[in-house]
Formats: C-alpha cells, structure tokens, sequence
C-alpha cells in the first residue's frame, strides 16, 4: 500500500464524495495489504452507488479471498444482472465466469 497515494485518495474523496472512483480507488489500494478496510469501501460502494459496475467483479473476489463465498455469489449475480441492464458484455462475462469457478470449485 502506497502511503502518499492513499493520502491524495482521501484527499480526491473529501473533494468529491460523490465520485465513485474515489472509493473504488481506495479500495483498491486497500486490497492486498488490509483486505478488511478494503471491504468497508467496497460495501459503501455497493449500498451508496450500486449502478457502479466495476465494483462488483473486485468485491466478491474479496469475499472469496476472505472465505466469504455467500456472499460473493450474492455480489456476482447482482453484478451480472447489472452487466446485462448495461448491455456490458465484457464484464458480464468476466462476472460469468469467475462466478462459475466459485460454483465449481
């Protein structure tokens, strides 16, 4: 986790609340190295701006890492059906798939 980058996240978060690439980025930044903080910002994504597509494919692969495996077919599936009210065909089926390997693993 790159320190002075997650200082000008929070800095770019306090500025536009309201942007979701402010959270997701900081997420993001979270990921490897404090999963569970990461978790915290990919859920306020998932409650706050739910049409945000690209959280949920890093979300529930989270979930999966964290041994959390309802809840990350939860977020699969309602990442897949947003995909397809987006007609976002590439992260449908980037969705599809990894859904299918937490299935039938």
């Amino acid at each position: 986790m790159n320190s002075q980058r997650l200082e000008l996240l929070q800095e770019y978060l306090k500025n536009d609340p309201d942007d979701p690439f402010n959270l997701y980025a900081i997420a993001t930044e979270y990921r490897d190295e404090a999963p569970e903080k990461a978790l915290e910002y990919y859920d306020k994504l998932l409650n706050e701006h739910p049409d945000y597509l690209p959280t949920y494919y890093h979300a529930a692969n989270l979930y999966v890492d964290l041994d959390l495996r309802d809840k990350a077919e939860k977020v699969f599936n309602k990442g897949i059906e947003l995909a397809r009210q987006q007609d976002n065909k590439l992260t449908l089926r980037e969705l599809q798939n990894a859904l299918d390997e937490l299935l039938f693993e």
